[in-house]
């Protein structure tokens, strides 16, 4: 008889989290809750992203810092190419070096106004792999990139998106966040090709669990992920009922994540959307349990 569902999970796993800086004062709270909620699981670390053309800075900023001084919790920085001269950036990562925090997570960013394409700034760096080297100059930072499983939009083919992601790799990147994508053999192919192509760094597996399938919906066309049919089909009818759709949710996440454990993943970074619920979980179907003195402390 097979073992049952999620028994062969030994919880030997380790897990990151991304959130978003807050607009107001009630999404701070919703934040912080969720930071507090996840913190206890120890993630190695949880990044704060940073908006098109560095929209968002100082919000970024202000949230990685404080997660830096009040938390056990390594924090990262996304810092991106868009609209900023190379002393610009230098700039804001030597504030961040200075607030605690030695993580960043070097893109190059999207441009400011959609459907544009990205231009590199006169005197900025032209893109990631540049960035990565400029940091790598600046301090020791551990230093994460993305990675495409479904080839980035704006790449000629498969092949180019993975000598990019090579270069950025080359360049001082210590592993590569992959995008969200819905099947594993998406990621395993990938990771097969990688491998082929000789990157050698550890690549991430990105999780979205779905809160809402419109929104993933607009958000996978952007970035080029195919969103299989049958998934339209399990959240058909669900808008009204938010809580069945969380079920349903957690459920789809829980499996990919455990189909990427049967295939040797032992990493997983969860796209939040600053909510803790799905992403905790489905850390607890992997077996992961809170561990004494993780939790957050206020310094």
């Amino acid at each position: 008889m097979a073992a049952p569902l999620f028994a062969d999970v030994a919880g030997d796993i380790e897990v990151s989290f991304e959130f978003f800086p807050p607009k107001t004062e009630k999404m701070e709270e919703t934040l912080w809750e969720s930071i507090q909620t996840l913190s206890p699981l120890g993630p190695r670390f949880v990044s704060v992203t940073y908006g098109a053309g560095g929209t968002t800075r100082e919000r970024t900023h202000n949230t990685v810092a404080r997660i830096a001084r009040e938390t056990r919790i390594p924090a990262a920085a996304h810092l991106t190419c868009v609209e900023a001269t190379r002393e610009e950036i230098d700039q804001v990562a030597e504030e961040y070096w200075a607030a605690g925090v030695r993580h960043i997570v070097a893109l190059r960013g999207d441009p400011p106004r959609a459907g544009e394409k990205f231009a590199s700034h006169p005197g900025g760096y032209e893109n990631a792999a540049a960035l990565v080297a400029g940091l790598s100059k600046l301090h020791p930072f551990e230093i994460s990139v993305a990675a495409y499983p479904e080839c980035h939009p704006d790449s000629a083919n498969a092949t180019a998106d993975l000598d990019n992601l090579k270069a950025k790799i080359d360049a001082g990147a210590t592993r590569a966040i992959t995008q969200f994508f819905f099947e594993p053999e998406t990621f395993f192919r990938f990771r097969d090709n990688a491998a082929k192509a000789g990157i050698t760094a550890e690549i991430v597996p990105g999780i979205m669990p779905v809160m809402n399938f419109a929104s993933v919906q607009r958000m996978s066309a952007m970035c080029g992920t195919a969103v299989p049919a049958w998934m339209g089909k399990l959240f058909e009818g669900l808008d009204e009922h938010p809580a069945a759709r969380q079920l349903v949710a957690a459920t789809l996440t829980a499996e990919l994540c455990r189909k990427l454990y049967a295939g040797d993943v032992r990493q997983f970074h969860f796209y939040t959307l600053n909510r803790a619920e799905l992403s905790y979980a489905i850390c607890h179907l992997l077996g992961l349990r809170p561990k004494v003195g993780a939790e957050l402390v206020a310094a």
